[in-house]
This record gives structure tokens, C-alpha cells and sequence, in this order.
């Protein structure tokens, strides 16, 4: 792949980096090389522990944490179920919640467009890369065809080194699960109850029990909405 030389320079800083204002500070050169409002890198943990940088503005970084919009982002959301690069434009912002959070984002200087890359690495760790600007729909098109695999470099580029500097925040390996943990965590993270799930699986909710339990211990997980978030989150089950 043919990289324009500036992007290059950009790419030799960023794998020089020995810390978080050094990503920060590549996030805004990248930033600046496009044009656009804003490029940010977020990774997140299944027990919603967020680590990243960017070009949004304090105020935003600050509200975003302190209303856990995490819970409720639709970027976040739907970029967990994807494994292709996502348009805003494709996602689920139909809920009151959300329409408020999108709101409350734009009065805060986030773009109305965005193009994220969802990014898994080692044992089911998930981050986000994105790009964002206001623009009408048809130059945002246009942005993201020209610059498509230029942006899904650059998010590899800054998980490699997010995780070179920060590996006691990578996931640890996990057993995998048996074909019956797996049936059963599935069918919970669908929203079934434990007596719908034991009867799907024509066993007892004793049985089902110890199924549960055996999963969330080689999750290492805390209970079972713990267990089922680190399932989704590492592709050891999908919904």
C-alpha cells in the first residue's frame, strides 16, 4: 500500500511514542492532515474501563465519563456487533437516550459525522478508532471512500502501540468455553431468563447453574451480566 509521505512521518512518530501525549499529539497531526474536526482513539474494557486519546475537547472527554454515555453510545454499541469500519449514519440512534446523548454531543463540538473502525486484538480486546466532522452526507462519502484503508492503517497503527504502552490493561487469555457454556451464555445474553434457558436446553436450572458458574470462573468475571458482557466483548459468543 502506497503511503503519502506525510502520513508516513506521522506513522515514524507515532512508533517512537513512549506515551499517552504522544498518541494524543498523533491523533491531532492526523487531525490536522485530513482537515476534519476531530480523530480519536478509545479503547474499552468489558468492565467499562476506557483508556485513549483524541481531539475532543476536555469538556466533552469529562461529560462523557461523568454521565456514562458509555452505557448508551451507539458508536460503542454498535461497533461491538461489527467488524467492518461503521458510518454514524448506520447505526441505531432511534432511542430517546440515544437521540439525547447525539444532542448533547454536537452542543459539545463533536461532529454530525463519523467513521469508526473497531478494532479487536489479542484475547478479545476492543477499541475504537475514529474520524469526525460536520459536513453534509455527500462530502462525508466522499471523504470516507478516498481515505477508507488509509483510516483502517492508522487504527491498527495506534492499537499497536496503545498496547505496546499500556499491556497490564490487555485482557488475559480465558479458557475457552464448552460447547454447553457457550449455548447457555448465548441464549442469556439474548435476554432469555434462566428457566427459559434451562428449558431451551432441556436440562435442569440446577444443571444450568453449573454451567453459568464454570463459565463466569473461566471469565474471570464477577457475575453473570459480568460473565456475558466479557463473552460478547472477547467472540466467544454472538448474538
Amino acid at each position: 500500500m502506497r503511503i503519502e509521505p506525510h502520513l508516513e512521518r506521522i506513522w515514524e512518530r507515532l512508533a517512537q511514542a513512549d506515551g499517552q501525549p504522544e498518541l494524543g499529539q498523533a491523533c491531532e497531526d492526523l487531525r490536522d492532515h485530513y482537515g476534519i474536526l476531530h480523530v480519536v482513539y478509545h479503547w474499552v474494557d468489558t468492565a467499562g474501563v476506557q483508556y485513549g486519546c483524541g481531539t475532543y475537547g476536555p469538556l466533552w472527554s469529562e461529560r462523557y465519563q461523568a454521565h456514562n454515555y458509555l452505557r448508551i453510545d451507539p458508536v460503542v454499541a454498535g461497533c461491538y456487533r461489527r467488524f467492518e469500519p461503521v458510518d454514524w449514519k448506520d447505526l441505531d440512534w432511534s432511542s430517546r437516550a440515544a437521540r439525547q446523548f447525539h444532542r448533547d454531543a454536537l452542543d459539545h463540538g463533536v461532529g454530525n459525522q463519523g467513521f469508526s473502525v473497531p478494532i479487536r486484538g489479542p484475547h478479545g480486546q476492543f477499541a475504537l478508532f475514529t474520524t469526525n466532522h460536520s459536513c453534509t452526507d455527500g462530502v462525508w462519502a466522499a471523504f470516507t471512500a478516498r481515505h477508507r484503508r488509509d483510516l483502517i492503517w492508522a487504527a491498527h497503527c495506534f492499537n499497536e502501540k496503545a498496547l505496546a504502552l499500556a499491556p497490564d490493561r490487555a485482557p488475559c487469555a480465558v479458557q475457552a468455553l464448552s460447547p454447553r457454556e457457550v449455548d447457555a451464555m448465548t441464549l442469556l445474553a439474548v435476554g432469555y431468563s434462566r428457566a427459559q434457558v434451562a428449558d431451551r436446553l432441556s436440562i435442569s436450572e440446577h444443571t444450568l447453574r453449573a454451567y453459568v458458574e464454570s463459565a463466569r470462573f473461566k471469565l474471570g468475571a464477577s457475575n453473570t451480566t459480568h460473565a456475558v458482557a466479557r463473552a460478547l466483548s472477547r467472540g466467544l459468543i454472538v448474538v
